[in-house]
């Protein structure tokens, strides 16, 4: 029987996001992503979410007493009975042990592994129409002009601040200090497997179905 509480680990351009809706999908559990949880319960106006909505309009990281306790009372809702896949969370040990204090009963920790150098090959080659959002990749998806100018619309493409090669290092280093060591916190607990990003998104999802039984 496959793993069905799961979280999903990996440093910015790994596909987590991708691979986390995959599975949420294939298993037809609740794809739980961090930011949109915030945005559902500060809309819905619960306690909780008003308390988040305030940070966020102040641009204040979420405290993690408030997140942990947005996670608890989102893991409590009805589609979340089959399991979950959560994306996003937690991002520090700290988060990772507050979580083990709610009880929710995680089974599975996907770590999708992939180097520094590929991340920044993966997301310093992408580039954004700035007028109809479609993102392409120099390597991966170019344009029909070889990625000056988009396909859908004409417009000249950009690259995205956050696709900056200094900003993606900075991006890298702020994982490597905050949620790399929850790979060895899980580890610890026997719930990490390891998966090596390689192959594309379809090649990484069938060796994610392999670690957690699916397959």
């Amino acid at each position: 029987m496959a793993l069905t509480r799961l979280i999903l680990l990996g440093p910015p351009g790994s596909g987590k996001g991708t691979q986390a809706k995959r599975l949420s999908d294939e298993l037809h559990t609740a794809h739980i992503s961090t930011g949109d949880m915030l945005r559902e319960a500060r809309a819905a106006g619960t306690e909780l979410g008003k308390q988040a909505g305030a940070f966020m309009d102040a641009g204040q990281l979420v405290p993690d007493a408030v997140v942990i306790g947005l996670v608890k009372e989102r893991l409590a809702k009805p589609d979340c009975a089959p399991g979950f896949v959560l994306d996003g969370f937690p991002r520090t040990v700290a988060q990772a042990e507050a979580l083990d204090g709610a009880a929710v009963g995680v089974n599975c920790v996907i770590d999708i592994d992939v180097s520094d150098d590929e991340v920044v090959r993966r997301l310093g080659g992408r580039r954004s129409c700035p007028n109809c959002g479609r993102v392409y990749h120099v390597e991966a998806a170019p344009s029909k002009d070889g990625t000056k100018h988009c396909d859908a619309c004409g417009t000249e493409l950009v690259t995205r601040p956050d696709d900056v090669e200094d900003t993606i290092k900075a991006r890298l280093a702020v994982y490597h200090q905050k949620t790399a060591p929850l790979t060895a916190y899980y580890k610890g607990k026997g719930l990490l497997k390891q998966v090596q990003s390689v192959g594309g998104p379809g090649a990484v999802f069938g060796k994610v179905l392999e670690a957690i039984g699916a397959r």
